[in-house]
This record gives C-alpha cells, structure tokens and sequence, in this order.
C-alpha cells in the first residue's frame, strides 16, 4: 500500500511557516526536529493524514520559488465538510481570500493565499 505522506512548502523562515499554519489556521504540528545546519523537520497539517513539510528556503533560486511553486496556479485544495464555517473562521483569523465563494457544479470553492503567496482552494463538495 502506498499514500502520499507529506508535499514540500517552500516558507522563507520556519517559523513564519509555522505562525501561519499552526497559528492562523490552528493546524497541528505533526513535527519539528533539528536536523542540524539551521535544517529542520517540520511537518504540519490539519489531520494525520494530510501534512505539508516546511521547507526555509536557502538558495537564490529557492526564495524566488516561495509562493511560486506551482507557476500562479491555486495548487493546494483545503476540503472541508462545512464550507460556511471554515471560510467565516479563516477570515475572522486574518485569511485573505481573492473571491467570494463560488458554487460550481462539484461545490462551493473560494481562492485564498497564504502570506507566502501560494494559492489555495477551501472546498466542500457536493
């Protein structure tokens, strides 16, 4: 059996990463172990199953690459089983979505960005 455990997050500190995503958004922080060299371990997300490794950019072309990773594109879809709930305690946290929600033929979707610029979509599908 094979599964996805974790996608990599270029964030410019690691705790910038971890304000946003275990502060602002109240996601758990699965880990966070000094690897040595400044390198850690830091793995956070909102359930057991769905994580995200920050990565603290180090190189010229790895800062360019922070909130980029995905060329423009929303990249990362954040479903939710109450999209009403989410979406008004995301904002009520500082959240800043691009659109107000849209409902689409597979469910209500709005865009947000984290403060690094990646794009997201909060989803409920039908």
């Amino acid at each position: 059996m094979q599964r996805l455990h974790a996608v990599t997050l270029l964030v410019p500190d690691y705790e910038a990463g971890l304000a946003f995503y275990a502060g602002t958004l109240a996601w758990t922080v699965f880990s966070d172990i000094d690897l040595g060299g400044g390198k850690r371990w830091v793995l956070v997300g909102p359930n057991a199953d769905t994580k995200i490794l920050l990565a603290r950019a180090t190189t010229d072309a790895q800062v360019a690459a922070i909130g980029r990773q995905t060329g423009d594109r929303v990249g990362f879809f954040m479903e939710t089983d109450d999209f009403a709930r989410d979406h008004a305690a995301m904002i009520a946290a500082g959240v800043v979505f691009e659109e107000e929600p849209r409902f689409e033929p597979y469910g209500t979707v709005a865009v947000w960005q984290d403060p690094f610029g990646n794009r997201w979509d909060l989803l409920e599908f039908k």
